[in-house]
């Protein structure tokens, strides 16, 4: 058995009159993150760690802003593509750990439905994916609710 750890981080502007997807889920807020797809930024750090730990590159490699096939795109499908990428390669996922870092909203009571998207696309059980949030305690563009960032760590066997 062969063991391949990735890590994968994402971040996108905060800005108005956009929806707000974070895991798969969309949250009622303000603001909304701005990027090319819908710009979940936890979906978008998991398919980096994904993708990394196989040696496939990084999201932008297979799904380009570049695109317009893209734009807009549900981050539920990117990280099904992902997945299927990294299964053509004999992988299996092991477990994900995570951590979102936004000011604004408080997420916790969201968490186990991101779980349970998650699970579902990616064939887990729901015990073998972690999601933590945390705040910048106000600092930096983080705490001004300009942005937000996901730190995603993932484990793969072969």
């Amino acid at each position: 058995m062969s063991l391949r750890i990735g890590f994968g981080i994402d971040f996108h502007q905060l800005v108005t009159e956009r929806e707000f997807w974070l895991g798969g889920v969309k949250i009622e807020h303000n603001k909304g993150a701005l990027g090319h797809s819908d710009a979940d930024v936890l979906l978008h750090a998991i398919c980096d760690a994904m993708l990394g730990a196989a040696c496939l590159g990084d999201i932008g490699v297979h799904f380009p802003d570049t695109d317009d096939s893209f734009k807009n795109i549900d981050s539920k499908i990117l990280l099904k593509k992902s997945f299927e990428l990294i299964k053509k390669e004999g992988y299996s996922i092991v477990n994900i750990d995570s951590s979102l870092c936004l000011q604004a909203p408080k997420i916790k009571e969201y968490i186990p439905h991101m779980q349970q998207v998650i699970a579902d696309i990616l064939s887990l059980p729901i015990n073998d994916i972690s999601i933590k949030a945390t705040t910048t305690e106000k600092m930096g563009f983080v705490g001004r609710e300009e942005g937000l960032v996901a730190y995603a760590t993932i484990l793969l066997q072969k």
